[in-house]
């Protein structure tokens, strides 16, 4: 494996990008996992390796947004149950089946949270002062936190366009905090994933350890970000991002 100073560069840089568009929207695997089959890996290998820098940048995200008292703590564990239930399942079938039946899943959601975002923004940024929903209230919530723990155990990209989907749009938290549990759960379930990958002896941890500098850097810059940021500009990073994201599952193979 080549580690010369263009492709040290090329990791920590994604890194730090995907790091802040992962926490404050989703679709940050979309820059990294080509940064790691430029240096040479299967996509089974990149995938796995990706999930290191994931679970450090959710690490130091989650404790930026805690430090900031932007989690509560009786909201953490409802809403971690389905997606680390869906997260095992996931993390299982990335190690035996091929992921490309997830693509239309993917690009659907993306395409149909770009509307709702156009159509009825509401949903997804709802307005200031809401109370948000608990899961036992909100059966589509834990189905929702269960197809996005699936769908992050399995390939990881663009799961964050997922969560928001179930924690503000169903449970109707406001952004900051929609991030703030959206990389809680992350944490959970790629968690999962990354044991699984590592009894499968599919991690090179080199490669994900300089990533992860990457993209833990970019996760303590975007916490600040979200917390002092406009809602409104907020709102509409999602909303760039989402069609970034969308445009990029159309065009990969």
């Amino acid at each position: 494996m080549d580690y010369s100073l263009f492709t040290i560069s090329l990791l920590v840089g994604t890194g730090f990008i995907a790091g802040i568009i992962n926490t404050l929207a989703g679709g940050g695997s979309n820059l990294t996992l080509p940064a790691l089959m430029v240096m040479g890996m299967p996509a089974d290998i990149a995938n796995a390796t990706n999930r290191v820098g994931v679970f450090l940048q959710n690490v130091a995200a989650t404790m930026g947004f805690k430090k900031a008292k932007k989690i509560d703590s009786q909201d953490v564990l409802p809403v971690m149950i389905p997606s680390l239930l869906g997260g095992v399942v996931g993390a299982f079938a990335a190690s035996y089946a091929p992921e490309t039946w997830l693509k239309p899943l993917l690009l659907s959601a993306m395409i149909g949270m770009t509307i709702i975002m156009i159509v009825k923004p509401a949903m997804i940024a709802p307005p200031e002062g809401t109370i948000p929903f608990k899961v036992s209230e909100k059966p589509s919530a834990w189905c929702a936190l269960f197809i996005a723990g699936v769908y992050g155990g399995f390939v990881q990209a663009g799961v964050g366009f997922i969560l928001i989907a179930a924690l503000a749009g169903t449970l109707r938290y406001d952004l900051v905090r929609t991030n703030a549990l959206k990389m809680v759960c992350t944490l959970g379930f790629t968690g999962l994933a990354l044991i699984v990958f590592i009894w499968n002896d599919q991690v090179l941890w080199v490669p994900g350890l300089i990533l992860a500098t990457g993209t833990m850097l970019g996760a303590h810059v975007a916490v600040k970000l979200a917390i002092k940021a406009n809602p409104n500009h907020l709102k509409w990073f999602l909303l760039v991002m989402t069609l970034c994201g969308s445009a990029a599952a159309m065009l990969s193979d």
